[in-house]
């Protein structure tokens, strides 16, 4: 959503000034205490959607829905049953209820962003407070240990798989070649810091994000402005060539909606955003990845996302859903720009940490 500018002829001021004007450098701020499942609401009330659960798919088609941790734990005892988290449903809970992108940010900043919120989540299903995240192996490393009867929470972690396929050479005749995908999994092997005891833990500070150097990691060039357009908050072309308004209402979330346009779409043509930009997936997607980034790092102008986004979340009238699809290439997108902007070793689920 593009924040209109006031016709009353009066000057529209931008209360929030970054720490440095170029290159930005932002952190993420304070976050909101945890607060126990009898303080946030009736006793017995889920704050997990029934979307979010991972979803048992068997291999007739058919599936049954179960908790998180339920859910994962099945899955690894049966061969025919694959589980899966709806990251639709996901984005979905984050965008209606303000904050949540900021705590998982907070505690688990070093997991890609879908991971950071399914753990939110878990913490919250299981009144777990959150906290710093590793594995077994890792926590005992760390002087720690698990304590007795804790269950692991469930994560999205990827794994390189090799496989070989047969080619047609030139001359007619077939070879084999060797080829690398990425596979997704979940697994339960993570535990968050009050699952533990044992040697005092201090726990590392979230990095700044900064644009100059995200811009360079993605190989995105700032251009200066030249559109003569003063409801033009800011446009992304082809060639990785992106720029923002100099007197555009938020120029960190138009930055990272720009980004967006050009990791995403500028391959389909020049893009710019007006007031009149029409409510289609791509400004979807574009929006909903500066609520991930402006939310994350605890900058204002999250709220005028949400509301754009919620518009089109509504069941009825001219609003439709977010696709899986949609969902994932946000989620993939925003976590593209966040670790492009600070030093970060490779996720630690990744690693298996």
């Amino acid at each position: 959503m593009v924040q209109k500018r006031p016709n009353d002829g009066s000057s529209h001021k931008v209360s929030w000034v970054p720490r440095k004007k170029h290159p930005l450098a932002w952190r993420a701020g304070p976050h909101s205490p945890w607060v126990p499942r009898e303080k946030r609401g009736r006793k017995g009330e889920n704050i997990v959607t029934e979307g979010i659960q991972i979803e048992q798919t068997r291999s007739d088609g058919s599936a049954a829905q179960h908790g998180i941790t339920g859910g994962a734990r099945d899955g690894a005892e049966r061969r025919d049953r694959k589980p899966m988290v709806s990251w639709a449903a996901l984005l979905d809970e984050a965008v209606r209820k303000p904050g949540y992108i900021h705590e998982a940010y907070s505690q688990f900043h070093n997991y890609s962003l879908g991971n950071q919120l399914l753990a939110l989540f878990q913490c919250f299903e299981r009144d777990i407070q959150p906290g710093p995240l590793a594995t077994f192996p890792k926590w005992k490393e760390l002087g720690r240990h698990v304590k007795k009867g804790e269950k692991a929470l469930t994560l999205c972690m990827p794994l390189t798989c090799k496989r070989n396929r047969t080619v047609m050479k030139d001359d007619g005749t077939e070879q084999e070649e060797e080829f690398t995908f990425t596979h997704f999994t979940y697994k339960a092997h993570w535990f968050v810091l009050s699952q533990t005891e044992g040697k005092q833990y201090q726990a590392p500070v979230i990095p700044e994000w900064n644009e100059q150097k995200a811009l360079g990691a993605l190989n995105i060039q700032r251009v200066e402005f030249e559109d003569l357009d003063g409801n033009i908050q800011g446009y992304a072309k082809r060639g990785g060539k992106i720029s923002v308004s100099p007197i555009a209402a938020l120029p960190h979330k138009t930055l990272f909606h720009e980004i967006a346009h050009s990791l995403l779409h500028c391959d389909e043509g020049d893009l710019s955003d007006t007031e009149n930009t029409p409510h289609d997936v791509r400004e979807v997607e574009a929006e909903a990845v500066a609520l991930l980034c402006c939310e994350s790092l605890g900058l204002p102008g999250a709220e005028f996302s949400r509301g754009y986004i919620q518009a089109l979340l509504k069941t009825g009238g001219q609003g439709q859903a977010i696709s899986e699809r949609s969902a994932q290439r946000i989620f993939h997108t925003a976590d593209q720009i966040l670790r492009a902007g600070h030093p970060q070793p490779q996720l630690a689920e990744q690693g298996g940490n």
